[in-house]
């Protein structure tokens, strides 16, 4: 199943998408796309569902984030040896982890808005899995098990904050709007096999990065398991697993996001993203 939100923020509506990529209304089944949703019984019971009886949503609304209420959001640093490298980072012997903060969590189209004092905001396209049942201690071979899913994340980060203010990476990484999620809450039966999905992403029209999950460090499962040996991880919780090369950072000069720039994303399977880079103004 590919499993949506739609409707204005705050507000949204559950939806599924059909096989012609149309929104169905879940309104009547389901109250929400959370972490009651992604445990195994219910996502069975929407798994029996079809498409063409739920009502069909007009117009072009707005997509929400493809989960309300994230609850842990954990991400992976360094996970692409190639991104280490334009980094100047060596290669982790085991998982670099870090947080966003979950109301950094916006919809795959929304405006990405560059932070107060900014100078080096960037960008990076990333997979991201969801987490549908507990998992604590689990081995790698139990570790998809607990995945509802996978979804499309722009791990939005402020370079200055990130790496020259001290301290741990969440403050360049936590931002309101630098966490796109999205379109799609994709469920594992229609990922064919996770490490092997092409991912792009473009600023302004230019291609800034091209790679795939077959180069991770670390795998899915291999994720799944780690962190579930420090953290138990719930229903609702995310792990988006780093990037490859092509950063604004490791541009040779360096280029980060300016207000009026654009980012288009996607990788296979997931749908695709589009955001305007806006700069932050007072409320």
């Amino acid at each position: 199943m590919k499993l949506a939100r739609y409707g204005r923020a705050g507000r949204e509506k559950p939806a599924l998408v059909d096989r012609a990529g149309k929104l169905r209304d879940l309104s009547e089944v389901i109250e929400d796309i959370d972490a009651d949703t992604l445990v195994p019984r219910a996502l069975a019971r929407l798994a029996k569902v079809k498409p063409e009886s739920l009502p069909a949503v007009r117009g072009a609304p707005r997509i929400g984030p493809c989960l309300r209420r994230v609850g842990n959001f954990i991400a992976v640093g360094l996970n692409y040896a190639d991104h280490a490298a334009e980094s100047g980072m060596p290669v982790p012997k085991e998982p670099v982890l870090f947080t966003k903060a979950p109301n950094c969590v916006v919809g795959p189209n929304d405006d990405v808005v560059i932070p107060k004092g900014s100078v080096k905001t960037d960008w990076e396209v990333e997979l991201a899995i969801v987490i549908g049942s507990r998992a604590s201690y689990v081995s790698e071979n139990q570790a998809l098990s607990h995945v509802a899913g996978y979804c499309i994340c722009n791990d939005v980060s402020e370079r200055e904050f990130q790496l020259e203010r001290s301290g741990q990476w969440v403050k360049g990484k936590s931002a309101p709007t630098f966490g796109p999620l999205g379109p799609w809450l994709v469920t594992p039966d229609e990922i064919e096999n996770v490490q092997a999905l092409n991912m792009w992403l473009d600023v302004s029209g230019e291609r800034m990065q091209t790679g795939s999950t077959a180069t991770m460090v670390f795998g899915v499962k291999t994720l799944v398991s780690y962190i579930s040996q420090f953290i138990a991880l719930e229903p609702g919780d995310v792990i988006t697993t780093g990037t490859p090369p092509g950063v604004g950072s490791g541009k040779k000069p360096p280029r980060f996001l300016k207000a009026g720039d654009t980012m288009s994303l996607g990788i296979d399977g997931l749908g695709q993203q589009a955001q305007r880079v806006v700069a932050w103004k007072a409320d």
